[in-house]
């Protein structure tokens, strides 16, 4: 590992360890609160509290009483994280690029998570494959791993690229422990669906993976995504493709943009809590790690409220 690398590496832990490190001490053993998933006793299943995806099959036809199976925290968790580092991530015009914040995203919760003992692996969307970076526990082991995302070279348009819901896909086919799984994109998609409640191409991939495991989607944002500055004539490059074309920044142009870029948005808030997934956004412009902060005691807050309302 090269200096300059190492030295970068050790500001983002020494970051993460002084402003999060607090947030997971306690009950909690996860980045998101929640009750484990391991399988623990059955119990009598409650109308309207229970979930009927923990439906006990077996002693309900021997009681012929409804039971569900109640889930325990895990002592040892598996958390995997789905890096795009697609060509469009490969932008930014603020304090850093997408592709910085997704190392970011990726290394607090790999920190945090090897703080608690968890074993952290990474799958990445790079060129033209879903590069798999194995589960490990221990500090250098999450070093080698950043180190990889950081290094690897700028993205390249490439014919039949793996897209999101690919990797998603991947991520949720492997028979890995049930744990944290985390996908961390910008979730842009080749032809953009401007009816917030169409459905997405990831959407149904999210769905099944939420299905087994503890899902957290982190959305990278750069504020030129959202609206275009006042400059004229500007000739754009589709990062995916290479194509490049002038347009010229009117008025209308960037009103029309502004109303698609937010359709956009909301169209992957909608269909990421469709899918049952927790959504955090990260934007270049922001301190990444407040938000997280806030994000995670948000979650507690949540899951305090449920916990009391029985729920």
């Amino acid at each position: 590992m090269n200096g300059t690398a190492e030295q970068a590496l050790r500001r983002l832990e020494l970051t993460i360890t002084r402003r999060l490190d607090g947030l997971l001490h306690g009950a909690h053993q996860g980045l998101l609160p929640g009750t484990g998933s391991e399988s623990g006793d059955s119990r009598v299943y409650v109308p309207g509290e229970d979930d009927v995806r923990r439906m006990d099959w077996a002693v309900t036809a021997r009681t012929t009483v409804p039971h569900v199976r109640d889930l325990i925290a895990d002592r040892e968790l598996e958390t995997w994280a789905l890096a795009d580092l697609s060509p469009s991530m490969d932008f930014g015009t603020a304090e850093t690029d997408k592709r910085d914040l997704v190392v970011a995203a990726v290394g607090a919760i790999g920190f945090l998570s090897s703080r608690m003992g968890d074993r952290f692996g990474a799958l990445v969307i790079h060129d033209e494959y879903v590069h798999r970076m194995p589960a490990r526990t221990g500090r250098p082991a999450l070093y080698g791993l950043l180190h990889s995302l950081m290094e690897a070279p700028r993205g390249r348009p490439v014919p039949d690229a793996p897209d999101l819901a690919e990797g998603i896909d991947v991520l949720s086919a492997a028979r890995r422990r049930r744990g944290l799984r985390v996908v961390v994109s910008d979730f842009l998609d080749a032809r953009p669906e401007l009816d917030p409640e169409a459905e997405r191409p990831w959407e149904r991939p999210i769905r099944r993976l939420a299905a087994r495991h503890q899902v957290l989607a982190v959305e990278v944002i750069d504020p030129r995504e959202l609206e275009l500055p006042d400059v004229g004539r500007v000739a754009f490059t589709d990062p995916e493709t290479g194509k490049v074309r002038e347009v010229h920044l009117s008025p209308e142009v960037r009103r029309r943009y502004a109303e698609a870029a937010a359709l956009q948005r909301e169209g992957t808030r909608v269909a990421l809590r469709r899918a049952g997934v927790a959504h955090l956004v990260l934007r270049t412009d922001r301190d990444w790690v407040f938000d997280v902060a806030q994000f995670v005691l948000r979650q507690r807050r949540m899951s305090h409220v449920a916990r009391r309302s029985g729920l």
